[in-house]
């Protein structure tokens, strides 16, 4: 190797510096991945030097055979892994080892609190590939040749994972990548052929291209040093090609973890193989945690694509709607062609029907998890709960099968935890009821507490709370469920059906009539704030409510229109009130036209206010306020 030239010494960005120190600081218990992570991006590596090798031949320029090579010298203290894939650049040795390049790197950073051991599992949760070499080294040296390119135009790239590190370029005469890491005195454990072995055998077997360790020859006296002979340690086979059958748990998880770059297990897998009109094997996981780009659908998201076992696409997004977008896994394809596109992918009807299976793969996977193992499926949805709520919006097919999936908060729960499944919902409803209940809100509180439920209280009717920003917007798609028609119980005018009984409908019916000129007061005293005045059949309790009309935006939706600077369509609440309530009896007797209106004004602003809303004239609701408590205390 020649001389180094153009040697230049840069800083790590900010957030690489402290996650280099939380590193080697908190994953010290299981110092063993760094050779997982660094095997999975040379996989990474072979896998897209074989793309672009199907356009480009000559990029392979003489050595077609695609391997990772792991090797060690227990004098110096070093371990050595090589690979003969796409390599590296300078200007990729900049990016890629310089900073993290991975969207959702504040999110993650701003999680971090500094408490080791809850600081590794979010360490893990984020993935480290590369970065976890320094959990066991002192120094990494980086020496890299971009496919394609002159031999002279090699890169070396060297840091002690501290503050900086340094880059200059050197002559290489192969292509691809070798990392020497310097291991630290208390870790010259892994310069030790056994140890790397077994590390290779319990996290990397799946790797889908040899992995070669040196093989131990003995040396015979007097003669020379024989050359080094290469054996494979793993199993060098694709995993998902595999029958169900012989594939171990824990080779599902490891593979997954490669996949996926997470420490964690995965929460489920489904392993199918199709065979008939449409040939493919697919392998689907759920995580157990939510990535920290998940709310950014614009963020890299999609299953690994292979053809015929060649790897073609990383992060295909083809295969699975949005609001799946947390599913890891591959998908190998007998029926594309090696030299597919994204834009192609796209128009393929192939494709199309492929993506109908595998969503109903998922489901049924989801569904499996929901049944037989609730706990785990009460973790996922509070991970990907609101996800999936996009799901009857943007997937019609599936629609029902996405509600019984769905989890709510309900007044049946005294937490706000959303544990509640619609069927269960039915199986415990009222006899003769044929609607299920729901009430929007922006918190907890406020929902469970809204006057709106009284006399859902009363008569024991369960009614599911909403207090998710995108709930509005999901109820918008979903009509119903089972048969049964959802119904906003702060929406229109409220119809319990058969859950009211012949006299309480004719009671109400009598109040109605005899309150009719307390009404047209009301409407005249609240004027242009109301679209209509009404005798409530909601109310036990509160002297009034303001409910939503039939067609209009709730309060939920109009705030989200609102920030996002779109126009709201104008629309007045409808007051109702509650004829049994003392405040509306003395309301009723008010001879005062002046005192009626400010009371009226007052209660108005009352029940918006328990609405959840923000009042248009904070200043006169305090006026009327102050003014009739002057006149109490006279």
């Amino acid at each position: 190797m020649s001389v180094e030239t153009q040697k230049e010494t840069l800083g790590f960005q900010t957030e690489v510096k402290q996650l280099l120190h939380l590193m080697i600081h908190s994953l010290y218990s299981n110092k063993e991945i760094f050779l997982r992570e660094l095997i999975s991006n040379a996989s990474d590596a072979v896998d897209k030097l074989r793309f672009e090798a199907l356009a480009k031949p000559e990029l392979l320029e003489g050595g077609a055979e695609l391997k990772i090579r792991v090797s060690f010298d227990k004098d110096a203290k070093t371990v050595t892994l090589e690979d003969n894939g796409i390599g590296m650049s300078r200007d990729d040795a900049v990016t890629h080892l310089g900073t993290i390049a991975k969207s959702g790197t504040a999110d993650f950073m701003k999680h971090l609190s500094g408490d080791q051991k809850k600081d590794s599992h979010l360490i893990g949760q984020f993935g480290v590939g590369f970065y976890s070499a320094f959990i066991v080294a002192d120094k990494v040296d980086v020496f890299s040749r971009r496919a394609g390119v002159a031999a002279s135009e090699g890169v070396h790239w060297s840091s002690k994972g501290e503050g900086e590190f340094e880059i200059s370029t050197v002559e290489k005469a192969d292509r691809g990548t070798r990392i020497v890491l310097h291991l630290k005195s208390a870790e010259d454990e892994f310069a030790d052929g056994w140890r790397l072995r077994n590390i290779i055998k319990k996290y990397s077997d799946h790797i889908a291209l040899p992995i070669e360790l040196p093989k131990e020859v003995a040396a015979v006296e007097g003669e020379e040093k024989p050359a080094v002979e290469w054996e494979t340690v793993n199993r060098a086979s694709a995993l998902w090609t595999r029958p169900r059958t012989e594939v171990k748990d824990e080779e599902y998880q490891e593979f997954y973890k490669h996949v996926a770059h997470d420490f964690e297990n995965p929460l489920s897998w489904s392993h199918n193989k199709v065979e008939g009109k449409l040939e493919y094997t697919s392998l689907l996981y759920v995580p157990t945690r939510a990535p920290f780009d998940l709310y950014q659908r614009e963020a890299p998201k999609g299953l690994k694509l292979y053809v015929q076992r060649v790897f073609v696409m990383d992060q295909a997004e083809s295969f699975l709607p949005l609001y799946l977008r947390f599913i890891k896994g591959v998908v190998d394809s007998n029926d594309l062609s090696l030299n597919v596109s994204r834009e192609i992918l796209q128009k393929d009807p192939i494709i199309d029907s492929m993506k109908s299976a595998l969503t109903k793969r998922v489901l049924d996977m989801l569904e499996k998890l929901a049944k037989n193992e609730p706990e785990q499926y009460k973790g996922f949805w509070k991970n990907f709960g609101q996800v999936m709520k996009e799901g009857p919006a943007e997937d019609f097919a599936n629609k029902e099968k996405i509600a019984g999936l769905l989890r709510f908060a309900s007044t049946q729960g005294d937490d706000g935890e959303q544990v509640v499944g619609l069927a269960d919902y039915l199986a415990r409803a009222k006899e003769g009821q044929d609607k299920i209940y729901y009430l929007t809100g922006e918190t907890y509180a406020q929902v469970k507490n809204s006057p709106h439920l009284e006399v859902f209280r009363k008569k024991g009717i369960e009614v599911l709370l909403l207090t998710d920003r995108i709930d509005e917007w999901l109820m918008s798609y979903l009509n119903d469920f089972d048969g049964k028609s959802f119904v906003d119980v702060a929406r229109g005018d409220l119809d319990l059906g058969n859950l009211d009984s012949e006299e309480d409908k004719k009671a109400a019916e009598e109040v109605a009539k005899s309150k009719e000129g307390l009404v047209e007061r009301l409407k005249t005293a609240l004027g242009e704030s109301v679209a209509e005045v009404r005798v409530s059949h909601r109310l036990t309790d509160s002297p009034a409510i303001l409910a939503i009309g039939e067609q209009d935006l709730g309060l939920q939706m109009r705030q989200i229109l609102e920030a996002s600077g779109q126009k709201v369509p104008d629309s007045k609440p409808i007051f109702e009130f509650n004829p049994a309530h003392p405040l509306i009896e003395k309301l009723d007797n008010e001879q005062s036209d002046e005192r009626f209106g400010d009371l009226s004004h007052i209660l108005f602003d009352q029940a918006a206010l328990a609405a959840g809303d923000s009042l248009k004239d904070p200043a006169a609701y305090v006026r009327r306020l102050n003014k009739l408590l002057v006149e109490l205390s006279v």
